[in-house]
Order: C-alpha cells, then sequence, then structure tokens
C-alpha cells in the first residue's frame, strides 16, 4: 500500500467542529473506556503540538494550503539531475528543520500515555509520528527492545537516514556530513540558534524557504558505499514519503496490534492518510469498540461505530491516568513521576518563515 498525499474529504473540512465536550465528561468517558486494559493506542501529529510541533493539518497548518506541493518518493530517489535536484530542495529544507524536532522534549499527553504503556493498560502503541516523542518519554522506564515489540512508527522515523542501497546512519551523524558540506548553512543555523530563533517546522521536518538558490547545496554522498566503489547520493530519512509503499512487516504488524487488542483509543490524528484510516476500518469490521480524542473534523467521521470526543488531549490525559490506575498513580514512583513530566509550549499562533539574505 502506498502513501498518498492525505486529505480531509471537502465535506468534512468545510464542516465546522463538533461541539467541545467539558473535563470532566472527556475524563469520565474516557476513564471508562480505558479501565479494562488490553488498548491498542494510535496517536498522530495533535499528540505533539503542545511540544512547539505544528500539525500539518491544524491551525495554519501546512496541508491547509491547497498550494503546497510535498516532494514524492520517486522524485527523492530518482538517478537523473532532475533527481539530484529535489534531493537539493529536501535535504536544505530538511537540515534546518531538523534541530527543533530533535530538541523537542515530551508533553503532558506524551507522558500520560506513558504511564498507561507501563501500567500494561495500552500495551500496543501505533503512531503516525516520526518525532521519536513517544519514545522519549518512555525511554527512562523501558528498554529499547520492549519499545520495539510495543510501539510501531507507522510512518518511519526521521532520526535515521539511509542510501538506497540500505546503509544507515543516525540523523545526527547525517547533519554533520550536511555540516561540513556546506558550512556557509552550517553558519546560517549557528545564528538562528545564537538569536533563538527557529523557522516554522513541520512534523516531518520540513521547513518552506523562499527565494532560495537550491543548487549551490551540496547533499553528502553515503561514505559506505564511496568505499564499495559507488557515488551514491540518493539517501532518504527512514521514513515513508508520499508514494512510498509502507513495509510488509509493518502493514502486517499494524493489523496484528489492532486484532490483539479489545479496544481501540485514537487521540489527534484527522486519519487523512489511509494507512491510518485503514487501521480503524479493520477494527469497526472486527467490532472493537472504538474512541477518538480529537479537535476538528477527520476523515472519519460519520462513520458507524465511532465515538468521538472533541477536547484537547492536554487538557485531560493526566487526569485520566489517575482515575484509570487509582493509588497506584501515586505509589509507583516511576507512574508518578511521569504524571509530573511534560512541557507545554504549542507553537505560536502566528510565525513568519525564515528567509535567508541573498547569498546564503
Amino acid at each position: 500500500m502506498r502513501v498518498s498525499v492525505p486529505t480531509i474529504p471537502t465535506r468534512l473540512a468545510s464542516v465546522p467542529s463538533g461541539p467541545t465536550v467539558s473535563p470532566a465528561v472527556a475524563v469520565e468517558r474516557i476513564s471508562s473506556f480505558l479501565q479494562h486494559g488490553n488498548v491498542c493506542l494510535l496517536t498522530g501529529a495533535g499528540v505533539s503540538v503542545d511540544s512547539g510541533i505544528r500539525a500539518y493539518r491544524g491551525k495554519d497548518g501546512r496541508y491547509m494550503n491547497p498550494n503546497y506541493k510535498p516532494i514524492f518518493y520517486h522524485e527523492l530517489v530518482d538517478g537523473t539531475e532532475k533527481g539530484f535536484a529535489f534531493r537539493q530542495r529536501y535535504w536544505l529544507r530538511s537540515y534546518l528543520g531538523y534541530p527543533p524536532v530533535r530538541d523537542a522534549q515530551p508533553n503532558k499527553t506524551h507522558y500520560a500515555i506513558a504511564a498507561l504503556q507501563h501500567a500494561s493498560i495500552v500495551p500496543r502503541l501505533i503512531t503516525q509520528n516520526v518525532d521519536g516523542l513517544h519514545h522519549k518519554a518512555i525511554r527512562s522506564a523501558r528498554s529499547r527492545s520492549w519499545m520495539d515489540e510495543h510501539m510501531l512508527e507507522l510512518h518511519g522515523t526521521l532520526h535515521k537516514v539511509h542510501c538506497n542501497r540500505g546503509h544507515l546512519v543516525d540523523r545526527e551523524t547525517f547533519q554533520d556530513w550536511i555540516s561540513a558540506a556546506n558550512p556557509q548553512w552550517k553558519a546560517f543555523v549557528d545564528d538562528l540558534e545564537r538569536a533563538g530563533q527557529q523557522p516554522r517546522t513541520n512534523p516531518d521536518g520540513d521547513v518552506a524557504i523562499e527565494d532560495v538558490d537550491y543548487t549551490t547545496f551540496n547533499v553528502p554522498e553515503c561514505p559506505t558505499c564511496a568505499l564499495e566503489g559507488y557515488t551514491n547520493s540518493v539517501q532518504k530519512p527512514a521514513l515513508i514519503f508520499f508514494g512510498e509503499s509502507i513495509a510488509k512487516e509493518v502493514r502486517d504488524k499494524s493489523y496484528a496490534d489492532i486484532e490483539q487488542c479489545d479496544r481501540l483509543f485514537l487521540v489527534g490524528t484527522t486519519l487523512a492518510t489511509f494507512s491510518a484510516f485503514r487501521l480503524l476500518k479493520h477494527a469497526l469490521e472486527l467490532k472493537k469498540p472504538t474512541l477518538m480524542l480529537n479537535v476538528g473534523p477527520t476523515r472519519a467521521d460519520g462513520l458507524p461505530g465511532l465515538e468521538k470526543l472533541e477536547i484537547r488531549s492536554g487538557e485531560v490525559m493526566r487526569e485520566i491516568v489517575r482515575n484509570v490506575l487509582g493509588s497506584q498513580a501515586t505509589e509507583d514512583p516511576i507512574i508518578r513521576d511521569m504524571l509530573c513530566s511534560g512541557i507545554y509550549m504549542p507553537p505560536p499562533d502566528h510565525i513568519e518563515d525564515i528567509v535567508p539574505q541573498s547569498g546564503s
């Protein structure tokens, strides 16, 4: 299954959001839904907004602009000069946009979800996010092998890069390669950091910059390929691009997670990508109880069998965890610490795109 450019059907996008429920009503209903455990949780970009990462389809989101055109998978991996130009554009923008995602910290919702995971209420987590914040929230309590088994990054991760011959490298190393190959852009990033500024960054680390000569940007080549006698600049982050197929093992695991749970809880997602929407449809076909916590229209609005509550997750998730776990929320030191953790730093309502000076 290939990931296409996500959209919310026009009939939904033009419809005002439903009434927002009160925190007390939301806490009671969601607590009741979760209390028996064995819940699969599916999250989207809305979960990370309080960490400063703007959602694509939220207020001022990029996908709300009909003229926004992302780079497709076939364009990024094209071996011709045209493909190289796409990689110049992608990697310059991603080079600028990665640090804010890298440095983002989990918010209250991430830690509340981590507490539910640690308590085995939510044994399976599927996230559409590529920012790694769910992992940051629980990594002090769970091993990497546990996370690999119980947490699925449906669309991959921004924190690793691989070439088209399979050589994998961590993103920080790749950032260093870009810095070494483009000292003028490294100086620009350093100036931003000294000024306490950051570009307007999307959930996949992309930024919008205008009036820039992308042809001057040097895309690093894969050094392992070079050792093997190949010149290869076809490298991409380990996330799923539009037009790219989700790996069979990821798809199969996502279906298995739905099948093995008793109910499905969806948080902070419009389900605009079919890769996520089909998981909800699968749960409904299996007659699993489903509950959504999201603000604004979604692709699933009006589906029979889906219950939806409109309220921000950050307003209610901590109290929900306390309700569900009872005395464990105060007696378990790990959970107690999680429920006292989490930032609240949503993106400003308006932020101008940072435009480099001519010659940058």
